[in-house]
């Protein structure tokens, strides 16, 4: 899955070296640019600064793209180190690789965000950095006063000899400790029952800065002697240019430069996107204004007959035949042919932007020795690489810095954008600030894959569940890619050890591909979106279809707690019994099963994802064809909730993502051209549609956390469409719903 973040590894030893022993090292857990001069006396390691009043600076590793890592990573780090929270303040680090024997590794840990995985993959590793500063701040307490470091104990930044009766500052001990070596053992972590930061309800560290406008984004960077940059990218799908006028452009007042991007061969893995012509200026509104003005010509493209109707009937073509077995456990051939019942349905989930509020932009600087890229980017490696590729620099001679990101959803893990922008730079010797415009997000993106699903299920003489498989047509996310084999397509859209494998003996998965010529990528929560809609929507429908009730169907399909195996990525474990227990809150909740009146009903519906369950119930009202949701009760279980606002926020925030991409969004295709272009024919939802009688629940599992960035958002859609057909009959098989209602 490529919403997996590449994380090379260092080990520890390798970690302890570099925080103490390389030249100039204590300062690089910084931001390049900060401001203030910055004492390495004050530094333990890379990650902790502790002031003389007591003051502590915490670098955070990970890229900011609104799923709280800024906060909660630091969290872990005050945790263990034992610290007031109201005394903790965070500064981002950059991108930080070292080149070894073996190739790149991580110098701060990992760093990235994508797959839910940036709080789970640092759980550890960000506790040890603030045990081990507090280890060192107890040896150096030690040494000054002659005790042992038994008789040493810390309280809130202070260190603390109760036989001497003596306590001594954070602040007033931190020269010392930073000039200690640094121990090769892993330092003894808390038990969950002495926690008093992690866990608790903390505010965003930089929330205030972000409704005020003292945050910067990428679309923020100002830097010396900066140009500014647009591309006129190409609107046929896999065109080229074939040659442009640029004479009108030229003549724009501020245009410095134009001339032509070539983007990569038809089915060739993409460093940028598209082929198009570049126009630099000296702001962005004359380039803009340049780029409007030029005449281009372009190569007949390939792909310029392809359109969603072709799709769509291809796919439904693909279906007829066999494809490739992706999951064939236990005799599903024999089961279905005995099964008394046979139920089959099909279901499309379309393609779909991921429409950050912040288009693509990309600050950086090529000169001949080193380049300096400023992104908001979920892959600081992968803009490492982007920018290697397109500069041949070597990759230690790349730096990167993080701003915080305004969307992420999936986009910024690829970094066509960075590759984009130090193509210019290299190309003019300018330091160049590329600026998309909302129109070239929406029409230049790596979309969400559509497919067709084909559910079919055998029931027996008591109508329980015998044989199922799902069949899939669609556009793998995993085309294009480099080294990529046409057989491994299959494993980013049908995640084998999903539901309902091992809880029904006999499951078949089976895989068409149509390589329709659009790009596609990682779109929240990947292609548990679309799985998440269809087998939630065929269980409703096996209940109707049987005369069961949807609710208790699941609730017995899932079973109690237990334990099965998972290869999947985000958790070694599936336990079903956890999503019925998430499912049987927000049920309650909600008040299922109560006589409600006609014209309004309740859906229900939960999945397991990344190592989270997560479940939905909504009511909703249909008359006259207008949908009104009315509530929404959402359920998360995580784990353990490190940040519990954080995760309320996620799970509100999932959650009206899921129902506004079910409501209206829709990426299509005609004659090679991408249809949509801005928000007027690619609708978000607005406010009104969502309830305000919206309600959230974290249960509370275990002592380990999940992640929860994407959690939220699969049942939501099939949620919403069950409680249509509960209140309408209508069954929505086909997304969006768009006027599917007005009948």
């Amino acid at each position: 899955m490529s919403a997996v973040i590449d994380r090379p590894s260092i080990s520890r030893r390798q970690f302890l070296i570099a925080g103490t022993g390389v030249a100039g090292s204590l300062v690089l857990g910084l931001p390049l640019g900060s401001s203030g001069a910055v004492d390495s006396d004050r530094m333990i390691g890379f990650f902790v600064q502790i002031e003389p009043d007591g003051h502590v600076i915490i670098g955070s590793n990970q890229p900011e793209i609104g799923q709280g890592a800024r906060t909660a990573l630091p969290m872990l780090v005050a945790e263990e180190l034992d610290v007031d929270w109201s005394m903790v303040s965070v500064r981002q680090m950059p991108l930080g690789i070292v080149k070894t024997a073996e190739g790149f590794a991580w110098k701060y840990g990992g760093q990235g965000a994508g797959g839910s995985d940036g709080l789970t993959s640092n759980w550890e590793f960000m506790r040890q950095v603030g045990a081990t500063a507090r280890g060192q701040l107890i040896k150096a307490a030690a040494a000054r006063i002659g005790v042992a470091e038994s008789q040493c104990v810390t309280r809130r930044g202070v260190v603390v000899c109760s036989s001497l009766s003596t306590e001594i500052t954070y602040g007033d001990l931190v020269a010392e400790a930073a000039q200690l070596a640094l121990p090769e053992e892993a330092p003894e972590l808390k038990s969950i029952d002495e926690y008093h930061i992690i866990g608790t309800r903390r505010k965003t560290v930089d929330a205030r800065d972000i409704v005020t406008g003292k945050s910067r984004y990428g679309i923020d960077t100002v830097q010396a002697d900066m140009r500014y940059a647009v591309i006129a990218r190409a609107p046929v799908l896999n065109a080229t240019v074939k040659g442009f006028d640029d004479t009108a452009a030229r003549e724009v007042e501020g245009v410095l430069d134009v001339f032509r991007v070539d983007g990569p061969e038809l089915g060739a893995p993409y460093l940028i996107l598209a082929s198009g012509v570049a126009v630099v200026a000296t702001s962005t509104w004359a380039a803009m204004r340049g780029r409007d003005a030029l005449q281009i010509e372009w190569n007949a493209s390939p792909t310029a007959s392809e359109s969603s109707e072709k799709f769509w009937a291809d796919n439904r073509e693909l279906l007829k035949g066999d494809g490739q077995l992706v999951l064939d456990d236990g005799d599903f051939s024999t089961a279905m042919a005995a099964a008394k019942t046979v139920i089959v349905r099909q279901y499309e989930v379309p393609f779909a932007s991921h429409a950050p509020l912040e288009p693509q932009n990309c600050y950086a600087h090529v000169r001949e020795d080193s380049c300096h890229v400023i992104a908001p980017t979920q892959s600081p490696s992968g803009a490492s690489r982007s920018a290697a590729a397109v500069t041949g620099l070597p990759r230690e001679n790349i730096t990167i810095e993080m701003t915080r990101v305004g969307g992420g959803f999936g986009r910024r893990l690829t970094t066509d954008y960075v590759a984009e922008a130090a193509m210019i730079s290299k190309h003019t010797g300018w330091p160049i600030k590329l600026q998309w415009s909302r129109e070239d997000d929406v029409k230049n993106d790596f979309y969400r894959p559509a497919g067709t699903h084909e559910m079919r299920v055998g029931l027996d003489d008591d109508d329980n569940v015998t044989a199922w498989t799902q069949r899939l047509a669609s556009a793998s996310k995993y085309y294009r890619r480099p080294n990529m084999p046409d057989e491994a397509l299959a494993e980013a859209e049908l995640y084998i050890d999903d539901f309902p494998r091992r809880i029904i003996e006999n499951v078949r998965l089976e895989y068409f591909h149509n390589p329709i010529g659009i790009p596609r990528g990682s779109w929240r929560a990947p292609a548990h979106t679309a799985n998440a809609f269809v087998i939630q929507s065929f269980i409703d429908e096996i209940a109707h279809e049987t005369g069961q009730d949807p609710l208790q169907l699941r609730l017995d399909l899932y079973g109690e707690e237990r334990e099965l195996e998972y290869t999947n990525h985000g958790a070694t474990t599936f336990n079903p019994g956890r999503l019925s227990r998430v499912l049987k809150l927000v049920a309650e909740q909600i008040g299922y099963g109560r006589e409600l009146p006609e014209g309004r009903g309740i859906g229900l519906a939960s999945h397991f994802t990344f190592g989270g369950y997560a479940a939905h119930a909504m009511e909703v009202t249909v008359q006259n064809g207008k949908l009104t949701i009315e509530r929404v009760v959402a359920a998360i279980d995580c784990g353990l909730a490190v940040h519990p606002n954080a995760v309320d926020a996620q799970l509100q925030g999932g959650t009206i993502d899921g129902i506004s991409t079910a409501l209206g969004l829709e990426i299509t295709v005609k004659d090679g051209r991408i249809q949509q272009s801005n928000f007027h024919d690619y609708p978000l939802a607005k406010i009104a549609a969502i309830p305000a009688r919206f309600e959230t629940h974290i249960l509370p599992y275990n002592d380990k956390p999940t992640g929860v960035g994407e959690i939220g958002l699969p049942p939501a859609a099939p949620a919403l469409t069950n409680a249509i057909y509960a209140a309408s009959g209508i069954r929505i098989r086909t997304l969006p719903i768009g006027d599917q209602l007005e009948v």
